[in-house]
């Protein structure tokens, strides 16, 4: 195979292997094999217009033509003429797609459906930058500088998974690039051959080429490149936020011994709006219960209970080990109506959350692997990377229904819960408060002012649900849903627990499902669609206790409805989503999941942190160190050549040799476009240098110099000192600078040609490492038998 085919094939598969860290985006990938038959068309039309051969620009030109039409086909093929050439129509088309495309993405959750929107999209941004990578790398001769687009595609992955592109792919993506540089080295020595080097001649000063033995300065460097390169793999990964524990979330935080430690987490509903956007219902859990009425058994994951004015978030809490009988729940009476509810629940496969979702409150919870306990929230969250994956568990909770006059007759909350739930931040502003005050206006208590939110909300405010509206949770976000009424559950219960406590009512935002759908064998399914967020207000005696502000979405709870003059309540509009349903000992396998279940895009809180300190903090000193660090090797990556480079030029004129300048004269005329050719003398290498570089007449005078010395070290029994010939060597460099185009000049700077020694040096080392230990294992095996080993 040719040099420029071992390229392209090169470029083919450096752009494939960086286009992976896209996979995470979508599910199904199947875009992945369109995107891989437009490269592949590419290369082959860059292969045959590059043996006409065409000019540099009909070349590019022809393989953008031919992606065209490629796209033409697979996408507007009824457009079309001729079902194959691109009319007004098709571009028309283009850009209805890339527009449906573009508000997919905004749309929904990681990973995506496979509109055709999202993968055109796709489709279209791997081929230009495959089309840029070929260009540089194949048709331009110039591969370190392709790196740039294809540290572009990862980076666009990566930003969009939020660490969905991993560790994994980021490997693939440099292996791509170095493939591509090897490849391009390859070429390149077998155009020109390998450098002479000579052999070294003791007592000799200069005997070497190079300084004191070229071909073991780029070994070095070689290798410390790709040092540099396995610890960016090594340390971005684990040092970016977004890489180290992905969508679903990571586990929680231990103290010695993994009996203590603290647990925090940032808002979950970030990916809330997304899963009640999602174009199919997926299961995400199925469970039986003995509860006589399901329609107020929400499925609680995690309550937020700081507000700072950005956004609602979990504070950072203690965790211990999950004991066999859950606390009494704090401020719950004995005289309050209590009923013990056991269900038994069965996750899906393809529903990975490291908070278990539970009734609340729960009493005891029944479930193997590795689960840890927050008692202030009463959650359960997964430790070291345990999750609800295919989980199997049984959850003995409380169905409480306080009265309302127990509710309206409530004491005062303790001073220290008073304190920590209402707290809302000075930014909060003035009308949120202002019409807190109007809407609960005749109340008489904080229960009657908190039904009379929740009426508002749901019924008498003239709030609309929308889940297109964009989600927010700072204070901003509630002015303007006061405003404009129009959102969905976000809007509702974070403006709802900012105004309850801003009449000094302790509230919180809970995060789960709604109790689910009834199936006909009586269990209860329960669909990405039942997310759901919640206000949870505090009235001493009764606890933490469920409001449902939402209008159309859930139950309104009973002791939140009106009375009749009987005294009995009054139903409400609002649908109840859960009816009654026997239990079971435990769920049986054919109530799980089906195996066609796509993975769903609920993503969980942070990962956790061993710090309380670090939660409001930002990242660690030493993460964000490790952060910046990564990050700076990374874009360092494209420089490498001209590091190395200027290195090995310090070096050689440093040491003032005669044969390390003249190896360093030689690389500079490279750089600038004048490759090497070794089977000259010195005298005619100096004549075609000044022919082909044609550099001032004050540097062509130098480089007559250095040959003259070179000629003098090499075959004069006593060669003649040569003083000041760091300074010739850069009086020759000047001038081959002020000589070349601008183009050339910045090539030289950034990505200099003579930088492929390194590769060769590489691959030299690396069949020489090869050879000898083929040679020992040979002479391993020929022993004769009679020898000792």
């Amino acid at each position: 195979m040719s040099g420029r085919g071992r390229l392209t094939l090169a470029a083919f598969g450096a752009t494939l292997l960086a286009s992976a860290a896209l996979l995470p985006l979508v599910k199904p990938a199947t875009w992945i094999f369109t995107a891989a038959l437009v490269l592949g068309l590419q290369s082959a039309i860059g292969t045959i217009t590059r043996r006409v051969p065409l000019a540099r620009p009909l070349t590019i030109g022809a393989q953008a033509v031919v992606t065209v039409l490629v796209l033409t086909v697979v996408f507007a093929r009824e457009q079309a003429l001729l079902g194959l050439l691109p009319g007004p129509e098709v571009f028309t088309t283009f850009g209805t797609l890339f527009q449906a495309g573009v508000d997919d993405v905004g749309t929904y959750a990681i990973p995506a459906p496979d509109t055709a929107g999202i993968r055109l999209l796709l489709v279209v941004g791997v081929a230009a930058v495959g089309l840029l990578v070929d260009a540089l790398a194949v048709t331009f001769r110039s591969s370190a500088p392709a790196g740039l687009p294809l540290l572009a595609l990862y980076s666009v992955a990566a930003g969009l998974s939020g660490g969905g592109a991993g560790w994994l792919y980021f490997l693939l993506a440099a292996a791509g690039y170095l493939l591509l540089l090897l490849a391009e080295g390859r070429d390149r020595l077998s155009q020109w051959g390998r450098v002479f080097g000579g052999a070294h001649r003791s007592g000799r000063p200069g005997s070497a080429v190079g300084d004191g033995g070229s071909a073991f300065a780029p070994v070095r460097t070689g290798r410390r490149i790709g040092v540099v390169a396995l610890g960016i793999a090594l340390v971005v990964p684990f040092a970016l936020p977004g890489l180290s524990g992905g969508i679903f979330g990571g586990g929680a935080g231990e103290g010695a011994g993994g009996k203590g430690g603290t647990i925090s987490a940032v808002n979950p509903l970030v990916s809330l709006q997304n899963d009640l956007r999602q174009p199919d219902d997926r299961e995400v859990l199925r469970y039986r219960t003995n509860a006589r009425d399901t329609s107020g058994m929400y499925l609680r994951l995690v309550a937020l209970d700081q507000f700072d004015g950005t956004a609602w978030k979990s504070s950072v809490r203690p965790i211990e080990d999950v004991p066999e009988l859950l606390p009494w729940p704090d401020g719950l009476a004995q005289d309050v109506t209590t009923t013990e509810v056991t269900s038994n629940f069965v996750a899906s496969t393809a529903y990975e959350q490291k908070w278990l979702p539970m009734p609340y409150p729960a009493a005891k919870v029944s479930i193997g692997g590795s689960w840890r306990y927050e008692p202030a929230g009463r959650m359960l969250v997964g430790d070291n990377g345990q999750n609800t994956k295919g989980a199997r568990y049984s959850v003995t909770s409380l169905d409480i229904r306080p009265t309302a006059d127990q509710l309206a007759a409530a004491p005062p909350a303790p001073e220290k819960l008073l304190r920590e739930y209402t707290k809302v931040p000075a930014s909060l502003p003035a009308d949120v408060r202002s019409t807190a005050v109007e809407v609960t206006r005749g109340a008489h208590n904080g229960y009657e002012r908190a039904v009379k939110l929740q009426n508002w909300f749901a019924r008498d405010g003239g709030f609309r649900y929308d889940v297109k509206v964009d989600s927010g949770t700072g204070v901003e976000a509630i002015s303007r849903f006061l405003k404009d009424r129009e959102g969905f559950c976000v809007h509702f219960s974070f403006s709802m627990a900012a105004m309850a406590r801003s009449l000094g009512i302790p509230a919180r935002v809970a995060v789960g499902f709604m109790p689910g759908t009834p199936q006909p064998d009586g269990s209860l399914s329960v669909g990405i669609r039942d997310a759901h967020a919640w206000p949870e207000l505090y009235f001493e005696g009764a606890g933490w206790t469920r409001f449902e502000p939402t209008p159309s979405r859930g139950s309104v709870p009973e002791y939140t409805r009106e009375r009749s003059a009987g005294g009995a309540t009054t139903p409400t509009a609002q649908p109840s989503t859960g009816t009654s349903a026997q239990p079971s000992a435990a769920p049986s396998a054919a109530e799980s999941c089906p195996p066609q279940l796509r993975r769903m895009g609920e993503c969980g809180p942070d990962k956790a942190t061993a710090d309380p300190a670090s939660a409001d903090s930002g990242l660690p000193p030493l993460r964000l160190t490790l952060l910046l660090l990564g990050v700076l090797l990374l874009f360092a990556l494209p420089l490498l050549p001209w590091l190395w480079r200027t290195r090995l030029r310090a070096r050689r004129l440093g040491r003032g040799e005669v044969l390390a300048v003249w190896a360093e004269i030689k690389d500079t005329a490279w750089d600038y476009g004048v490759a090497p050719d070794d089977s000259l003398t010195p005298r005619g290498t100096a004549a075609r240098l000044i022919r082909l570089g044609e550099p001032a007449p004050d540097a062509a005078d130098a480089v007559h110099r250095v040959a003259r010395a070179v000629e003098q070290t090499l075959y004069a029994p006593r060669p003649q000192p040569a003083p000041g010939l760091a300074a010739e060597a850069e009086l020759i460099r000047r001038g081959f600078h002020a000589a070349a185009t601008r183009s050339n000049r910045l090539r030289a700077v950034l990505a200099p040609r003579s930088a492929v020694r390194v590769a060769w040096a590489t691959r030299a080392r690396w069949d020489a490492l090869r050879t000898g230990a083929a040679t020992r294992a040979r002479a391993l095996f020929r022993r004769p038998s009679g020898e000792s080993a």
